[in-house]
């Protein structure tokens, strides 16, 4: 899970087809992120590239909602501000939140988490036991997700959220991924394992519904990383979504991968992972995430 990387806490609020996942990181984390899908529902993405001033992750938001579900980060915001967490300001502290979110409108009746739904998943993360699993399955963000649209929407089947790891040396790698793709889940010999029920011979993307289509994936690991690293492991993450959807990164598609390093264990000339060895870890555990969000 993305929660056996030391320090990380993950969470839920689960609604009716719809729903949040908050991951909650330690001070001091550094992230960024990288945006393929064509037709992302994001907050907070163009503070994390490389190049803008502030590199620190207080915490992901994944939702549903569409856009209307965005607003769930403004109670993880909120709720982390009270307890001094947060970008340092005149003002006070500011929480540096990147969200996106999944389309689920149809099955949800229309009704998108908000700032309370955010705040309830926040403390789920906060205060799960270390010894409770992480739920994966149809819940949090991937209470409403489906999968296999391609070849029409009546042929869909459910997705979900799922999560990974792995671990080399003192570095762990984890990712958690909510799919709502419009490709199939496929393993690696090109196997679909979960995806449309349409005819084989059915031709894809007949009438395929624009902008209802999404992959989020946050990978997380403990090792010292920078903010530019934390972009290329965002890349490699996008990897690990092409290696287990099919079709992926369509203009439909709002696929987004977020990376987040604890900064605790050193790579480079300590016992651990090598930085290019640490990205192909981000692929496989996304990809492994992906593949047990519909196991």
């Amino acid at each position: 899970m993305i929660t056996d990387v030391p320090g990380v806490r993950a969470g839920h609020w689960t609604g009716t087809n719809t729903g949040v996942t908050v991951v909650l990181f330690p001070e001091g984390s550094v992230g960024s992120c990288e945006v393929r899908g064509g037709a992302p529902a994001t907050r907070e993405t163009a503070l994390l590239e490389p190049g803008r001033t502030v590199a620190r992750v207080d915490a992901v938001v994944l939702t549903g909602g569409s856009a209307f579900g965005l607003a769930a980060a403004d109670g993880v915001m909120r709720a982390l501000a009270e307890h001094g967490r947060g970008f340092a300001t005149r003002g006070g502290p500011v929480p540096i939140v990147p969200t996106a979110a999944i389309y689920d409108l149809v099955g949800s009746g229309n009704a998108p988490p908000g700032p309370e739904e955010g705040r309830t998943a926040l403390a789920d993360a906060a205060r799960r036991p270390d010894d409770v699993p992480f739920p994966t399955g149809r819940v949090g963000a991937g209470a409403g997700a489906t999968i296999g649209k391609w070849r029409g929407g009546e042929h869909a089947a459910p997705g979900g959220l799922g999560s990974a790891s792995a671990r080399d040396g003192d570095v762990v790698v984890g990712a958690v991924a909510v799919v709502n793709a419009v490709g199939d889940v496929i393993g690696d010999d090109g196997r679909v394992l979960a995806g449309s029920t349409a005819p084989p011979d059915a031709p894809g993307f007949p009438a395929v519904e624009p902008f209802e289509h999404t992959t989020l994936v946050v990978v997380a690991t403990n090792a010292v990383l920078t903010k530019g690293e934390c972009r290329l492991l965002a890349e490699s993450a996008h990897h690990g979504m092409v290696r287990a959807i099919h079709p992926s990164h369509t203009r439909h598609d709002g696929d987004v991968a977020f990376a987040v390093a604890t900064c605790e264990a050193p790579i480079e000339g300590g016992e651990g992972a090598h930085f290019d060895r640490l990205r192909v870890f981000a692929t496989e555990v996304t990809a492994e995430a992906v593949r047990s969000a519909v196991a």
